[in-house]
């Protein structure tokens, strides 16, 4: 998801004490804890007829001195309660056990080499490697590490040139959105000269060994890097061994400033396709033809599918004419071929149809499409022509997720990765002559995943809608309504929440709990309408769904309400607020991370504006009431018991920027009346949790895992 007052010091005798109390802690009871003081402003805003009050608006300010005293407080204060908790270094050495395996990703092939990423076990970041052949001698050719003692310097997958004679790649520091670009001499392995700054929400698209475009914002004000609204999103081409001023824009749209806008390039270089969007739905797309408009420039620059009411993805050309992946008359998606010169809608011509199957995506790979379909948010996956005659479904080793599947027009051979909530990510290798699919790589994982089984169980929401979850558990389970349980869920911004395995999740597991996924509305796993059905003012039915589950793990005694621990992050941290905030009483334990949590200002900052599409605005009077209605900062109520929550931020997130945290914590702090601990973990040089250093992944886990553990009552096995 894309997307000023006096300073509070406590004095050091409350601090003291405040210390003294969360050390005792297992010899007490918690209503003895005392939280840092978060002063209570004045401010007061009407929207369309209604006050409504902002009493933390100071912490918005991430650059007050008043703030990093606020965020310093908390921050010791929920250390010490977390580490006082009797069995934590028990979990944190468990956790460091089990991540300690060597994980290798799906190779691909540029030039002569396969590249590949693996991580020992404990590394920080992965290292890229390269060899000769699938059985060559395996080389570093990019190692993260060396670059931060701490691993916080992250660079993210290269994009190679033409023949692969550069590398270029984005490298973000702390967690940042924020990236810097890098090209690599791939012969040689050498660093060029070429840097270019301000770069954000891009990828790499390379034109032949010369140049590439990319996306970037204009410098912003050093202050407001982190929270400043982002505007004029623009493509620039850059030509190798040149300086960054000498860029040549070729498209920003000076009139509207909140759009983005993203560059693909055809395999063959032909064709430059632009995807405008107006937020995180919504596609308009735009064209150029090289071989009639040859000049790197603006020239020739067309639209070819106007507007917004679309989502569109390119695949790739077929001679004259264009893939796309998009739902334009058809809500679960369709393939069709587009010529440019005919570009009216009454001329595309469908390649694959719509099917009452969710189209996921669609590769093009050694002259074949790859078509994914979710199936009940599970993979199926097939091989078809390039005029969409199916040939063969791909056999996966179970229902789980199948991803990859990436490689060029003369490939025969193409990888990908399976998992499930109980398979760690295995690495095939499939031949697209012979339809076989192969064992590439297995990791090494320090559990036996014959242990766990995953059921798939259906239960009715609030409206009567059918919505399905999966229930991962240890073979045994008795089903006595005792169970500790943890309920994860998104459903939001169209994106599927599918079976995937977690080396996290599977401590939890391995101590007996209840690992359960909610396919909520507001994703696409049954299409766009299952989307639509969870956005603007729909979106109280996604709350619905994680209720209504809830309530199902109840009623079919898995659970009981002290035994449910519920998590989500970003768009996944909204609904664990609204549900907390909602239905306090069904809840034992809330972990609501980077979450969007104040519903009326969150368009303020950074790419939060992107999300209008999705949630709506404050400033609309319509949208005005929905967002009120739900925004867990606003629903809190003062004497009202919450579940104990640990909510988690970082102070590098400018995605969802921390004040979303900073003032919901505070206020649920003032509010809470019950006994349990309503803490806030400020994690340090870290962002939205892209490019998280493995050392700070296990001791985020730790806390989580302990706090989750001593809260539903359970012991480390």
């Amino acid at each position: 998801m894309l997307k000023s007052n006096a300073m509070i010091s406590l004095p050091w005798k409350q601090i003291s004490m405040a210390v003294l109390v969360v050390v005792s802690l297992p010899m007490i009871t918690m209503a003895q804890l005392t939280y840092p003081e978060s002063k209570r402003g004045e401010q007061v805003d009407e929207y369309h007829g209604t006050k409504v009050a902002d009493p933390y608006r100071w912490l918005e300010d991430d650059n007050s001195d008043e703030t990093k005293a606020w965020v310093k407080e908390q921050q010791a204060f929920t250390r010490n309660y977390l580490d006082a908790i009797p069995f934590r270094d028990q979990v944190r050495k468990r956790l460091e056990v089990m991540w300690n395996y060597e994980r290798t990703g799906a190779p691909f092939k540029e030039g002569n080499h396969y590249y590949f990423y693996k991580n020992n076990g404990l590394q920080n970041q992965s290292v890229l490697f390269r060899q000769i052949g699938l059985n060559g001698k395996p080389e570093v050719f990019m190692d993260p590490n060396t670059l931060s003692a701490d691993g916080t310097i992250a660079p993210g997958v290269p994009s190679f040139s033409k023949t692969a004679k550069y590398c270029a790649y984005q490298q973000a520091q702390s967690g940042s959105d924020w990236q810097e670009v890098f090209v690599k001499d791939v012969a040689t392995g050498k660093l060029l000269a070429d840097k270019l700054s301000w770069v954000k929400f891009s990828g790499i698209s390379w034109k032949g060994d010369e140049g590439f475009f990319y996306s970037r914002y204009p410098e912003p004000d050093e202050k407001a890097k982190l929270s400043g609204k982002n505007e004029f999103h623009s493509i620039y081409y850059h030509k190798v061994g040149t300086k960054q001023e000498q860029d040549v824009l070729i498209f920003v749209d000076k009139e509207h400033p909140l759009r983005n806008v993203y560059a693909s390039i055809t395999e063959d270089n032909r064709f430059l396709v632009l995807s405008v969007s107006e937020g995180t739905s919504g596609d308009e797309i735009w064209y150029k033809d090289f071989s009639t408009h040859p000049q790197v420039n603006a020239e020739g620059l067309t639209k070819l599918i106007p507007g917004f009411a679309q989502e569109v993805s390119l695949i790739d050309n077929d001679g004259d004419q264009l893939l796309f992946r998009l739902n334009v008359d058809a809500p679960n998606y369709r393939v069709v071929a587009i010529d440019p010169k005919k570009a009216d809608k009454g001329y595309w011509k469908d390649v694959i149809p719509t099917r009452s199957k969710m189209l996921q995506s669609v590769s093009s790979v050694g002259g074949k499409l790859i078509v994914t379909y979710l199936e009940d948010a599970a993979s199926r996956v097939y091989q078809c022509s390039m005029k969409g005659v199916l040939e063969r479904e791909v056999a996966l080793p179970g229902i789980g997720t199948a991803s990859g599947f990436g490689g060029k027009k003369e490939d025969k051979e193409v990888f990908y990765t399976y998992t499930s909530f109980n398979r760690p990510a295995t690495v095939y290798r499939y031949d697209l002559v012979s339809g076989k699919s192969t064992l590439y790589k297995k990791p090494d994982v320090k559990i036996d995943p014959d242990q766990y089984t995953t059921v798939q169980s259906f239960f009715k929401s609030a409206d009567g809608t059918p919505v399905p979850m999966f229930i991962t558990y240890k073979k045994g389970l008795q089903l006595n309504g005792n169970n500790p349980v943890l309920i994860y869920g998104y459903g939001g911004f169209n994106i599927p929440i599918t079976p995937s395995f977690s080396i996290s999740n599977a401590y939890f597991l391995e101590q007996g709990g209840v690992y359960v996924v909610v396919s909520l509305r507001g994703g696409n796993e049954y299409g766009e309408d299952w989307h639509k059905a969870g956005m603007l003012e729909n979106k109280q039915n996604v709350f619905n769904d994680l209720i209504g589950a809830a309530q199902f793990l109840i009623d079919t005694k898995y659970t009981n309400p002290k035994k449910i621990a519920i998590r989500g992050g970003s768009n996944g941290g909204l609904l664990v607020g609204a549900c907390m905030t909602q239905r306090p009483d069904l809840f034992q334990v809330a972990i609501p991370e980077v979450g969007v949590l104040d519903m009326l200002r969150y368009h303020l900052f950074t790419i939060g504006w992107a999300w209008a599409t999705e949630y709506g605005r404050s400033d609309d009077a319509k949208m005005f009431k929905v967002l009120y209605a739900y925004s867990p900062l606003h629903r809190l109520t003062k004497g009202t018991r919450y579940p104990s929550t640990l909510i988690t931020t970082a102070d590098h997130d400018d995605r969802v920027v921390p004040a979303h945290s900073f003032k919901f914590a505070a206020e649920l702090q003032h509010c809470h009346a019950g006994d349990n601990p309503v803490l806030i973990r400020i994690e340090s040089k870290a962002g939205h949790g892209a490019g998280t250093p493995t050392s700070k992944q296990i001791e985020q886990a730790a806390d989580v895992w302990s706090f989750v553990m001593q809260q539903l009552g359970m012991q480390p096995k």
